[in-house]
C-alpha cells in the first residue's frame, strides 16, 4: 500500500533526525579541514617567501664598497632568520654565511658555534654535509685534528663521498698516518667519475707514494 503524503513527510523527518545532523556536522568538519589546510599551505608559502627575502638581504651585505660583508648587518639578519624562520633551510644557510664571515674575521670560535647546531640538527642533507666538512676544517685549524676526524666517521652520500674522503686524507696526513691517508685519497678518487679532473687529489696521492720510496 502506498504511503500518504503526510506519512512520507513524517518518514523524511524521522530520517533527518537520525542522519541529517551527523551528515551536516561531518560536512562542516570536512569543509573546515579543507579550508584550514589551504590556509596552512598559504602560510607556509608566505613564510618561505619571507625567509627567502631575508636570506637575499643577508647575501647582499657583501655589496659594500670594501667588498666585505657588513658584520653588524650579517649578525642582525641572521638573528632575524633564526627568530622568524628557525630550523628552516634559509635560517641554516644563513648560519653557514655567518660562519664564513666569522672565519674571514679570524673568529674561529664564533664560526664553530654557528656550525655545530647545523651538524646536530640539519634541515637537509646538503646543509648537514656542508656544515660537517667546514666544521672539521675549523677544528683542524684549532689543532683539534682528532675531533675533526671523528666528525667524518661513517659514509657520506654519494655526491659528497669524494670531498669527505679527501678531507679525511688531509687530516690523517696531519696526524702522520700516511697509509690511512693514502687509502682515503684513493677512495676519494674512486668516487669520482673517470673523466673528472682530480688534479690536486692526484698530487696528494703521488706525494704519499714518493714518501714510501
Amino acid at each position: 500500500m502506498s504511503m500518504t503524503e503526510e506519512e512520507q513527510i513524517a518518514q523524511l523527518k524521522d530520517w533527518w533526525q537520525r542522519n541529517g545532523k551527523p551528515l551536516l556536522t561531518g560536512g562542516v568538519l570536512a569543509l573546515a579541514i579543507v579550508v584550514g589546510w589551504q590556509a596552512w599551505q598559504s602560510y607556509q608559502v608566505k613564510q618561505a617567501q619571507a625567509g627567502g627575502a631575508l636570506y637575499q638581504q643577508l647575501l647582499e651585505t657583501t655589496l659594500t664598497p670594501s667588498g666585505k660583508p657588513d658584520a653588524g648587518k650579517v649578525a642582525e639578519l641572521a638573528d632575524r632568520l633564526k627568530r622568524e624562520h628557525g630550523g628552516s633551510a634559509y635560517a641554516q644557510y644563513g648560519s653557514l654565511f655567518v660562519a664564513r664571515v666569522a672565519v674571514e674575521n679570524g673568529k674561529l670560535d664564533d664560526a664553530v658555534a654557528a656550525l655545530q647546531p647545523l651538524v646536530d640538527k640539519p634541515a637537509d642533507d646538503t646543509i648537514a654535509e656542508l656544515a660537517r666538512q667546514r666544521l672539521a676544517r675549523l677544528l683542524a685549524e684549532q689543532n683539534k685534528v682528532e675531533d675533526a676526524l671523528k666528525l667524518l666517521d661513517g659514509e657520506a652520500g654519494k655526491a659528497w663521498q669524494a670531498s669527505r674522503e679527501e678531507l679525511r686524507g688531509d687530516l690523517l696526513v696531519r696526524l702522520g698516518r700516511s697509509d690511512e691517508a693514502h687509502a682515503a685519497y684513493q677512495k676519494a678518487k674512486d668516487a669520482l667519475a673517470e673523466d673528472a679532473a682530480v688534479g690536486g687529489l692526484q698530487m696528494k696521492l703521488d706525494d704519499l707514494a714518493k714518501g714510501d720510496v
